[in-house]
């Protein structure tokens, strides 16, 4: 993907609203709008956010995941399965 010709001026946000948004579904790349020269904003279409906000998602349990691991917050699978069927059978 190249980002330069995916950056705008805020005055072709305003002329061009509907087009963009056409677009930014059929192309599924970012649309950069800058405001007196620089970056501030980035208009993407729904599908790719929901995808990103997903692998965020992912991305923040894995470090949590790791953390444990570093913190020694973890047991051996066998002790963990042996405990879940001991509280399913004293039910």
């Amino acid at each position: 993907m190249k980002l330069s010709s995916q950056i705008k001026p805020i005055s072709y946000l305003k002329a061009h609203a509907a087009e963009i948004v056409r677009n930014l579904g059929k192309v599924r790349e970012p649309l950069i709008i800058t405001q007196n020269g620089e970056a501030k904003v980035v208009l993407q279409d729904i599908e790719t956010y929901e995808q990103t906000q997903e692998t965020m998602a992912l991305l923040k349990i894995l470090a949590l995941g790791n953390r444990q691991i570093e913190d020694g917050k973890v047991q051996p699978a066998s002790k963990v399965i042996k405990r879940l069927r001991e509280r399913r059978e004293a039910r």
